[in-house]
C-alpha cells in the first residue's frame, strides 16, 4: 500500500482565511452561492416509523448496551453495532427491516478473521454489504449482504470515513496525520472492490496551520500528544449521491462541492462570521479538557496489566502537560458537522458558543444552492443516520440508561 494509504485517517482570521483558504477554491470553482444571513425557523413535522430497545423491550433482540454505530442500507434496513463491556468488550450487528423487525444479527468475538477483537465502528454500503473496523486486527472485516464473512482487509483504521452510495465498494475518508509530517489535509477515496486496497485524492484541503508546527516523528509520542490545538477548524466532509463530497476546511461558513474526480463544482455561503475567541473561552477550554482527563469515560474490559497501566499513565499525563501548554486558533470555526441525505440535501450544523450544552442549530440546503430553513436544537437534533424516501434514526437513552432507537421520516421539503 503506498504512504498515503497508510494515514490515519481523522475525523485564522477572518481575513487569512477568506485571503489564503477560500480564494484557493473560489479560483476553481464553477459557482458560488451566497444564502441569505438571517435564519428562516420551520417546524416540520416528523412520521414516526418505529421505535426499538429500552430496558422495557419483549425481545431479546432488543437489549441493547451501547450503539457505536448505525447505518442505513438502500432498502431502509437499519445497521446497528452493539457493544457490551466497553473498548475490548464484545458486539453484534444487529440488522432491523423497514418496519422495525429483526432481519438478522452476526459478529462474534474471537482472533480469527471475521472475529471481532477490538471493533470500532461500523460502514454500510447501499446493498447491505458491511464494513466493521477492528483496530487490534488492524484492518476490516467484511461481511456479504445477510451477514456472510467475506473477507479481511489490511488497511489502517481510520477515524472518519464515509461509504459511497454509488453502488461500488469505495469509501470516502479524511486525512491529516500530524505525527508523519505529511504534508496538508485531503480527502481520499479507498476502492475496496479487491484484496489491494487503491486510492485516489479527491481534496487538497486548506491547513490552518504551518507543516513545520506540526512535524513530528513517530516515535516522538509524548511530543505529538503534547501537540494541543483548541478551536482549530476541521476538515467535515460527507459523500453526495452523485460521487462527489461536500466539506468544509476553515472557520467561515463556505460549504464546497465537489464533482466525482474531487473538482470543486459550487461553494455555497453564508454571512455568518467565526466567533472571535476570548480570553475567559481559553481558560474555560483549557479546564473542560483537564476535567475530561483527570474523568476519562472510556470502559476497558477487566483489569488492565501493569505494563497497560503505566502506558496509561504516561500517556495521560502527557496529554495533560499538553493542554496546560495548549495553544489557540483565534475564531471559533461556525461549521460543526457536515451531513447529506440520500437525496444529496446538506444539513449543516453550526457551532454552539464553546461550553453551551446545547448544540448548534442545523441549515437544510439544496445541492443547487437553495436554503430551505433552519432547525433550532429544541425543533430537531441531527440524526444519527439518514436512509433512503427520507428515513432517519436518532439514539437516546432511557431512564435505565438502556439505549432506545427511533426511526422517522422526513418530510419531502427537509429530505
Amino acid at each position: 500500500m503506498t504512504a498515503a494509504a497508510r494515514r490515519r485517517l481523522s475525523g485564522g482570521l477572518a481575513a487569512v482565511l477568506w485571503g489564503v483558504g477560500f480564494q484557493a477554491q473560489e479560483a476553481i470553482a464553477q459557482e458560488v452561492v451566497d444564502l441569505p444571513a438571517e435564519d428562516r425557523l420551520p417546524s416540520p413535522e416528523l412520521e414516526l416509523v418505529y421505535r426499538i430497545g429500552s430496558a422495557g423491550a419483549e425481545a431479546e433482540w432488543e437489549e441493547f448496551s451501547s450503539i457505536e454505530s448505525l447505518w442505513f442500507d438502500g432498502a431502509g434496513n437499519l445497521h446497528l453495532m452493539d457493544q457490551t463491556g466497553g473498548f475490548l468488550g464484545r458486539a453484534r450487528i444487529v440488522v432491523v427491516d423497514p418496519a422495525g423487525g429483526l432481519v438478522t444479527e452476526f459478529g462474534r468475538s474471537g482472533d480469527g478473521p471475521g472475529e471481532f477483537r477490538a471493533p470500532r465502528r461500523m460502514y454500510v454500503w447501499a446493498d447491505g454489504t458491511t464494513l466493521v473496523q477492528d483496530i487490534m486486527h488492524m484492518g476490516y472485516h467484511v461481511f456479504a449482504p445477510g451477514g456472510e464473512f467475506e473477507r479481511m482487509l489490511g488497511m489502517e483504521p481510520g477515524s472518519d470515513m464515509r461509504p459511497e452510495r454509488t453502488g461500488g465498494r469505495s469509501v470516502v475518508g479524511g486525512s491529516w496525520d500530524s505525527s508523519t509530517g505529511d504534508e496538508g489535509r485531503v480527502i481520499l477515496r479507498f476502492d475496496l472492490s479487491s484484496d489491494e486496497v487503491s486510492e485516489q485524492t479527491l481534496v487538497e484541503a486548506w491547513a490552518p496551520r504551518e507543516q513545520e508546527e506540526r512535524s513530528h516523528t513517530v516515535e516522538d509520542i509524548e511530543d505529538m500528544v503534547r501537540a494541543e490545538w483548541a478551536f482549530e477548524p476541521a476538515l467535515l466532509f460527507d459523500v453526495l449521491p452523485s460521487g462527489g463530497v461536500a466539506f468544509s476546511d476553515s472557520s467561515a461558513y463556505a460549504i464546497k462541492l465537489t464533482d466525482p474526480s474531487g473538482a470543486v463544482s459550487r461553494v455555497l455561503r453564508r454571512p455568518i462570521r467565526p466567533l472571535p475567541v476570548t480570553e475567559a473561552m481559553r481558560r474555560e477550554e483549557r479546564e473542560r479538557r483537564l476535567e475530561r482527563l483527570r474523568n476519562p469515560s472510556v470502559n476497558v474490559r477487566g483489569t488492565p496489566s501493569p505494563q497497560t497501566m503505566v502506558t496509561m499513565n504516561f500517556l495521560t499525563e502527557a496529554r495533560m502537560l499538553g493542554v496546560e501548554s495548549m495553544r489557540f486558533y483565534p475564531e471559533v470555526p461556525v461549521i460543526a458537522t457536515v451531513r447529506t441525505t440520500w437525496d444529496g440535501t446538506l444539513w449543516i450544523q453550526r457551532s454552539a458558543e464553546p461550553g453551551a450544552e446545547e448544540p448548534g442549530p442545523i441549515d437544510v440546503l439544496a445541492p443547487d444552492g437553495r436554503y430551505l430553513g433552519t432547525l433550532a436544537p429544541d425543533v430537531l437534533e441531527m440524526p444519527a443516520a439518514f436512509g433512503p424516501g427520507g428515513l432517519v434514526a436518532f439514539v437516546e437513552t432511557d431512564a435505565f440508561d438502556v439505549p432506545v432507537i427511533t426511526v422517522r421520516r422526513l418530510p419531502p421539503e427537509i429530505r
